[in-house]
């Protein structure tokens, strides 16, 4: 992560939420996991581009997961404060999105 982009913001999920992230994130991690194994085992390209696609699609949910969180908490609690700086960090995280 680059320098300027380590924030000492936090954000305050519900215990709820944490376990079901980490929950979807070791299962992508498995994957990703799998896929190694994959690679190393020879096996046919067409199968890993499909666990490729499936691990991405895992991680977009977590993803996904997180910028509801973020809009719903993180931003409104922000424009509320009357900081609307947020808008501008919520531009450039959805032009990160939008790069996939």
């Amino acid at each position: 992560m680059e320098p300027e982009m380590i924030s000492c913001r936090k954000s305050h999920h519900p215990e709820k939420v944490k376990k079901d992230l980490t929950v979807r994130l070791n299962r992508a991690e498995g994957q990703i996991r799998g896929i190694k194994r994959m690679i190393e085992e020879d096996t046919y390209c067409d199968d890993v581009i499909t666990q490729l696609a499936a691990t991405q699609s895992a991680l977009n949910s977590v993803a996904k997961i997180l910028l509801e969180g973020h809009l719903k908490g993180c931003v409104v609690d922000r424009l509320n404060e009357g900081d609307d700086e947020v808008l501008d960090e919520l531009l450039v995280t959805f032009q990160k999105l939008m790069r996939k």
